[in-house]
């Protein structure tokens, strides 16, 4: 009896790892942003230019599904090359020194009727853990046979808890860059062959 249940515990194991298959992201149709608040006023907007990406994505069960995702730091862009440079110091990233931002996901959920993704973000070598809702759309085959699906994720954060501190005080008493960051991922991934 107990041989049988280790085997069914394998079987279903080896089940799982069948069951989620490997997609990577398509760069070139996908973006990753962010949005904070300048000034308490306005809402500037930016992305990075360099990224990459894996999803194991479980289409039965997308429980056991997996995200990973690496960012390029100093591929920062804000259409303003002067505060993209001041971006990439160390009053913000400090790109020279943590030139990567990392994800990776530990569990997959269901909240209400949203997919929620738990996982570790770490920014300036600070890991701390962030939750983002998504969307997974239908697989797809694309017109040179490639299977695609197509995923929005979104999340905030706020920048102090990664020691992405730099800001001033206005008279009126809010921050030229406000701390609460808003994070955006649109795009496609591929189904590895």
């Amino acid at each position: 009896m107990k041989g049988l249940l280790s085997l069914m515990i394998l079987l279903s194991a080896a089940g799982y790892t069948a069951a989620a298959e490997e997609y990577s992201i398509d760069a070139a149709h996908t973006q990753v942003g962010f949005s904070v608040k300048h000034m308490v006023i306005a809402t500037v907007r930016g992305h990075f230019k360099e990224f990459s990406g894996t999803v194991f994505y479980d289409e039965i069960d997308i429980t056991r599904s997996r995200i990973e995702g690496v960012i390029k730091t100093a591929s920062i862009y804000t259409d303003n090359e002067q505060r993209d440079e001041h971006l990439r110091t160390s009053d913000f990233f400090d790109a020279a020194q943590y030139p990567e931002i990392r994800y990776k996901s530990k569990k997959i959920l269901k909240r209400n009727d949203e997919w929620v993704a738990v996982g570790d973000l770490t920014i300036r070598g600070v890991t701390r853990e962030v939750e983002l809702t998504f969307t997974v759309s239908e697989p797809i085959v694309d017109p040179y046979g490639n299977a695609r699906i197509g995923v929005e994720a979104r999340g905030k954060i706020n920048r102090q808890d990664f020691g992405v501190a730099w800001s001033k005080k206005l008279d009126s008493g809010g921050l030229v860059v406000g701390d609460e960051v808003k994070l955006e991922l649109a795009g496609e991934f591929i189904k590895k062959k």
